[in-house]
């Protein structure tokens, strides 16, 4: 992630802001919501234009309420009432598109919100920035705590609270962990209230963030927001190997990207045979290997013969098997593939058809011309 904020050094490698998504410019923060509602005109209920969104460490945001009608915009530092203190984060969202937001959340525009309080001055900044920079000491010796009690819990995040009287941890465990004497060494350790927050591995793969298998950042760090179920059957629709160690993300479950195909698979699929179709033949039954729904073909292979691939089109499939449905056999796959087996396709190899010289500008040869010499 960059920004305008973010500068680079002589060479021109990116030196970055340090802030892991909070620089507040809004060029790369996660989840930033465009506001293409801020040039026009607020319709409806007058009394909920005064909500805007903050957003705090990560992807946390939560709906304030600007009854002092304080002059805030996308990016400020503003200061909010928490439960016990204050809190500080940046302004993400205001105007007509907050009730939207409200909506997708499920949140009511007339329920009780806590109030800004005001914008942040830089005795605020101060101390915020001072809270973040003892996290890292923190979680570190919060974790020696856990180990030491045999706590079986990870540690994985903590954000503090804008006055620094608050921490919040965030833990991943695999059943109930009995935290209270954790919580108490914390206190007298640290000196602030402390609250435990269970998260899930999705989760904590969000806030953590990382780099994919496909090289890019991680979705439920940068724009995903909902964590839908991922089962083993997507794979299957999707002709995938069951490899745990590819299906697998950082988190350790199943990646979310095998669902943004998953629609568009089981829609083409309902007009292929299924992959558990069987086709009688007078040497012997055979049983479907592979579909490949861009190129339309299925593959079936011999009971007794699973080294000879043969190939079909969906429609002849489907005329095999109404001759069967009439209790006839067909005489061999041979007679209806599109190529008799794997072993009589002629291959190339196209290793050599590229050469990795290609793109080099060729030397042009000099010309030596013969020079006339008189006598």
């Amino acid at each position: 992630m960059g920004c305008s904020n973010c500068s680079s050094n002589s060479n021109g490698t990116p030196l970055g802001c340090k802030n892991n998504g909070t620089c507040g410019s809004d060029g790369c923060n996660k989840m930033t919501v465009f506001n293409w509602l801020s040039n026009m005109e607020l319709v409806g209920e007058k009394e909920n234009s005064n909500i805007i969104e903050v957003r705090f460490k990560n992807s946390r945001k939560e709906f304030y309420r600007n009854s002092e009608d304080l002059t805030i915009s996308i990016g400020d530092l503003v200061i909010v009432k928490a439960e016990k203190g204050y809190d500080l984060g940046h302004t993400t969202l205001k105007g007509g598109l907050v009730p939207i937001q409200m909506k997708k959340k499920q949140r009511d525009p007339k329920e009780e919100l806590f109030p800004v309080l005001r914008k942040a001055a830089q005795k605020d900044i101060d101390i915020w920035t001072k809270s973040r920079e003892k996290e890292e000491q923190i979680k570190k010796k919060s974790r020696e705590m856990a180990i030491r009690l045999d706590l079986k819990m990870k540690i994985s995040d903590i954000e503090f609270q804008g006055d620094g009287s608050k921490a919040t941890f965030y833990y991943t465990a695999a059943g109930r962990v009995d935290f209270r004497q954790l919580i108490r060494d914390m206190a007298q350790e640290f000196k602030i209230r402390i609250e435990m927050k269970q998260v899930g591995l999705r989760e904590e793969a969000s806030r953590l963030g990382g780099i994919g298998s496909c090289g890019r950042e991680l979705c439920c760090s940068t724009w995903l927001n909902d964590f839908r179920s991922v089962t083993t059957s997507a794979a299957r629709y999707q002709q995938l190997s069951l490899n745990p160690q590819k299906l697998a993300g950082q988190c350790g479950k199943l990646k979310c990207c095998l669902n943004y195909e998953l629609d568009f698979y089981q829609e083409v699929l309902k007009d292929f045979p299924k992959s558990n179709t069987k086709i009688l033949t007078e040497k012997g039954i055979a049983y479907c290997q592979k579909i490949d729904i861009f190129k339309g073909l299925l593959w079936f292979v011999y009971k007794n013969d699973s080294i000879n691939w043969h190939e079909f089109t969906a429609k002849r499939v489907k005329e095999i098997l109404k001759i069967n449905a009439e209790g006839k056999k067909i005489n061999s796959l041979e007679d209806y593939a599109v190529f008799q087996s794997i072993d009589n396709q002629e291959f190339q190899n196209v290793v050599g058809q590229d050469s990795l010289t290609r793109f080099d500008k060729k030397k042009k040869k000099r010309k030596f011309k013969a020079k006339a010499t008189g006598k």
